[in-house]
């Protein structure tokens, strides 16, 4: 029974967190039409580029100049941006202090002209109309806005990334983060006028954080500007990781351990109950044979069913990874062991062929 029970507060606890926050219609004409300016840090992004600015030129409303910061890439990225007739920055050396994409979308920034700045990553890719009702979204909203991408797979090691996504929905959706002063940003997608960029002190003012977008939308909601996160399921996508499952490791144990510290303890809490009940459910796969194999396949199955309900908005990640969403939460916790590993043990990250020392805590 307390199984049962664990599980069921379980399920309960991810219904609540849970929010399909998609991005809203535009409707009408926009009070100010400012010049947009979209800039894209690219390091070693040949493969995702063309995607990001054929869906670009496709948009019903244009950008008025588009950026591309070639970070030292080894491979065709500036040869493919520049063949698309955008503007290409070299990144200069990094400074002391700076980490690597502060840096890039610091130095695309004084080179943009627009009233409204868009940094996007590389790997996004935008349906027709996004650019249009993300305009209208941030209008509304009146401050910044970012978008958690729906994310597409292609591989098998990708799809493993399906319950470390849909906790990243918890985080960035749960209802206790509409009162946190040091509410997130999601970094791959994030509207902003510039105005406010500048009032807060843009990137320079986190130059040195690992988790810039998360110290950035802390930024905003200090400096009173409304932060107001989106799924994109729809119209903002990516695929976050096609150069394999060491990369896909790498991208997502460069934050795990530390992005929590920014969440509010309701959103802390009930995450973990969630996680605690999926794990307990799990347990089935190895304690069929005993008196609490059958409540821990209930739970199994109920979970199961939810994720099949979470996922629509979340990604494409095939009918069967779901069904073995074991396979998934194995994953997520080898992501997080390895993440406090290499936070705790090295005092550093890898991503992309850098070490980055991991500064200060996000709650200093």
């Amino acid at each position: 029974m307390g199984i049962i029970i664990l599980v069921v507060i379980g399920l309960l606890s991810g219904f609540w967190l849970f929010r399909s926050n998609t991005i809203p219609g535009g409707r009408g004409e926009l009070s100010a039409r400012g010049r947009l300016s979209v800039i894209i840090p690219a390091r070693n992004e040949a493969a995702n580029l063309p995607h990001l600015l054929d869906s670009l030129r496709s948009q019903t409303c244009l950008p008025y100049e588009i950026i591309v910061v070639d970070d030292f890439s080894h491979d065709r990225t500036r040869a493919i941006a520049e063949s698309y007739g955008v503007k290409v920055i070299r990144n200069s050396e990094l400074p002391e202090g700076w980490t690597g994409k502060n840096w890039a979308v610091w130095n695309g920034y004084q080179q943009a002209s627009g009233d409204l700045i868009a940094f996007l990553d590389a790997d996004i890719r935008l349906e027709p109309k996004a650019l249009e009702f993300l305009l209208h979204a941030r209008e509304r909203a009146g401050g910044v806005i970012s978008v958690v991408p729906y994310h597409y797979t292609v591989k098998f090691y990708e799809k493993l990334a399906m319950i470390t996504n849909i906790l990243g929905v918890f985080a960035f959706m749960s209802p206790f983060e509409n009162t946190n002063p040091r509410k997130g940003l999601y970094g791959s997608c994030i509207l902003t006028a510039r105005e406010d960029y500048e009032k807060i002190g843009g990137h320079q003012s986190v130059k040195s954080e690992l988790l810039d977008d998360l110290n950035l939308g802390a930024r905003y909601a200090q400096a009173g500007i409304p932060v107001v996160n989106f799924i994109g399921s729809g119209l903002v996508s990516f695929r976050m990781y096609p150069g394999g499952i060491r990369h896909e490791i790498e991208g997502f144990a460069k934050g795990a351990a530390l992005s929590t510290s920014a969440l509010k303890a309701g959103t802390i809490t009930l995450t973990a109950v969630w996680v605690a009940g999926l794990i307990v459910s799990e347990a089935a796969l190895f304690m069929w044979h005993t008196s609490w194999g059958l409540p821990m396949l209930i739970g199994y199955l109920l979970y199961m069913l939810q994720i099949f309900y979470f996922v629509r908005h979340v990604g494409r990640f095939g009918k069967v990874m779901p069904v073995l969403h074991a396979v998934s939460g194995f994953f997520f916790l080898f992501v997080m062991l390895y993440s406090v590993y290499r936070v705790v043990f090295h005092g550093k990250v890898a991503w992309k062929g850098r070490h980055i020392k991991v500064g200060r805590r996000m709650d200093e």
